[in-house]
This record gives structure tokens, C-alpha cells and sequence, in this order.
């Protein structure tokens, strides 16, 4: 059964798995940032678990953007609204926490996905990539192709979000002793069109750069639109990317991006419905979930779709 509901213009819809039985059934929130395929990998991935369950019932949601905090605070309150015995949530900003205080207050056990909210204590566990650790494994790529004195941009995320921070912060551990000169960094919130407008900004101070790195999928397809658009060679300046989603591929195949740091969303939500759902019914669950990470290239690309 399927039912579709509308809150503030956000997108919810209820989704009931396998037969449910009075003694274990659960139902869980599953709520998500914004509409990119990463996040629908996601919710891919919750249905999976409650498929295999049997006995989870999920009602899902989603935000409008990478920022918008009002919506995933309504959708928080929605779902405690309609009943759920937990919520699995990407945090969009560490502000949410004192709603997802509230659902607890009434019983709701809360799982975290992809990113944490530091030093917030009210999680039952956390699903997520070492984001810290696949920064590093960018970095120790990017090391591979630069020598002491390159220059290098750096697409962020959204800054102060920990999950994104800590991708840039692992790749400057990854790029070890080498002792680049970073000519240009910004905020891209994690959206293809700020990504090529900071690449764009990069590239017009510094027509020469060595490298880029994009902390997030869609700021990397961005980039390789401004190496297009600005008549670079590929083959002079190394893309180096994270998330392998939203344009990625392709940008891979024109040969305008090298590299990029593959997530397991699937394993991410599945992971963390099943954790969430035992953590429900009385279980024990690990804290950390750990979903793993691996570098994608044009050699490997095909095996990792």
C-alpha cells in the first residue's frame, strides 16, 4: 500500500511492507535532504530492508535542498504526527536536533544517516560513510598526480557540516608530504550550479591550476562543465570528486573528470533501517555504522553502477 501526502511542499509518501503483526511491526520515518538520485539510492535501500523484514512499515520524506532546514524540521514533526516508532534522517544542519529532542521525548528512537550532529548524544546509532577516511582516499589519490609546488581548488560542501568537512580535511591528510598551494576554495552547498561557478571563479584566477576537488557529487559535474566551458584541455587539469552521483558518470565518460570516491547509500539506509528497527524491538545495535567507500575511476567505473 502506497499513499502519497503533501506537507508544505514537501513530498511524503507512506509505504507498508510484507504483512504486519501487532507484537513486532514497526514504523519508521525515513527522511531524507533533497531530491538527488544519491537520496533515492537511499530510500532504495529502506525498502529493501523492510522488504527483507517483513514487518516495517515506512513513511518517507524529503527536503527541497541542501539548506532547507525549515522543511526537514516540519517533516520531523509530521512523522512523530503520524505515529512512527523511530526516524532514520540525513541531518540537513545541526539545528534539527532539538526537534528530533522532542520526538524522542515521546519514544521515538532516532538513527542518523550519511552525516552526524556533533556532540549531540540523543542517536541510537549512525549509519554513514568515514567520510573523514574517504577524504583521505581522495587525497592519497590526488597524490599520485601532484608534485610539491601544484596548485589546487577545493569545491566544498556546506561548511560546518561535519560529514562534508571532514571530506576536504581527509584529503588534505591524504595528500601526505606533498606540499601543494591551494589557489581557491568555496561553499558550493553541495549543488552543480554553485559547483561551476566556484570552478569557474577558480579557473579564471588561475587558468593553470593542476587540480580540483569536489566534495560532493554535483559540484563535480559542475566542474567539468567549467574545464568544458573555459576550453581547458582535460588532459591538463585532474578532477578529483566524491560521491559518484549526479552527473559524475558522464563526466567520467566525456573524460573531463579522473576520479571520484564512491558511497554505499544503498548499504547506508539498509543498514540503518535494520539497525533502527531492532533498536525498536529491544535489541542491541553497534552505535557506528560503518557503510564503506572506494575510489572510482574510468578503469572501474562500469563495475561500481
Amino acid at each position: 500500500m502506497k499513499l502519497n501526502l503533501l506537507l508544505g511542499g514537501l513530498a511524503i509518501a507512506a509505504v507498508t511492507a510484507g504483512p504486519a503483526s501487532a507484537q513486532d511491526s514497526v514504523k519508521i520515518g525515513f527522511i531524507t535532504k533533497f531530491p538527488v538520485p544519491f537520496f533515492a539510492t537511499m530510500e532504495d535501500g529502506a525498502r529493501a530492508a523492510a522488504e527483507e523484514d517483513g514487518n516495517i512499515e515506512l513513511v518517507f520524506g524529503v527536503g527541497e535542498s541542501a539548506t532547507d532546514i525549515e522543511g526537514q524540521i516540519r517533516l520531523i514533526e509530521s512523522m512523530v504526527v503520524q505515529g512512527v516508532d523511530g526516524i532514520a534522517i540525513t541531518p540537513v544542519d545541526p539545528t534539527v536536533a532539538s526537534t528530533l529532542d522532542r520526538a524522542i521525548e515521546q519514544g521515538v528512537k532516532v538513527v542518523l544517516m550519511d552525516n552526524s550532529i556533533p556532540d549531540w548524544t540523543g542517536l541510537t546509532a549512525i549509519a554513514t560513510t568515514d567520510n573523514y577516511a574517504a577524504g583521505v582516499i581522495a587525497g592519497q589519490n590526488l597524490a599520485t598526480v601532484l608534485n610539491d609546488g601544484d596548485t589546487l581548488g577545493i569545491l566544498e560542501g556546506v561548511p560546518g557540516v561535519p560529514a562534508l568537512d571532514d571530506r576536504v580535511n581527509g584529503m588534505l591528510e591524504g595528500l601526505g608530504g606533498i606540499n601543494v598551494e591551494i589557489v581557491g576554495r568555496g561553499a558550493t552547498n553541495c549543488t552543480e550550479e554553485l559547483g561551476l561557478n566556484v570552478a569557474q571563479d577558480i579557473l579564471t584566477a588561475n587558468p593553470d591550476v593542476n587540480a580540483i576537488y569536489a566534495a560532493c557529487g554535483p559540484p563535480a559535474a559542475g566542474a567539468a562543465k567549467a574545464i568544458e566551458n573555459a576550453g581547458i584541455d582535460p588532459g591538463n587539469i585532474f578532477l578529483q570528486g566524491f560521491d559518484f552521483c549526479c552527473g559524475e558518470a558522464e563526466a567520467m565518460e566525456a573524460g573531463y573528470e579522473d576520479a571520484t570516491v564512491a558511497q554505499f547509500p544503498f548499504n547506508m539506509a539498509k543498514y540503518g533501517v535494520e539497525a533502527l528497527a531492532s533498536a525498536i524491538r529491544g535489541g542491541e545495535v553497534e552505535s557506528l555504522i560503518d557503510s564503506g567507500a572506494a575510489l572510482v575511476t574510468p578503469d572501474n567505473m562500469h563495475d561500481m553502477m
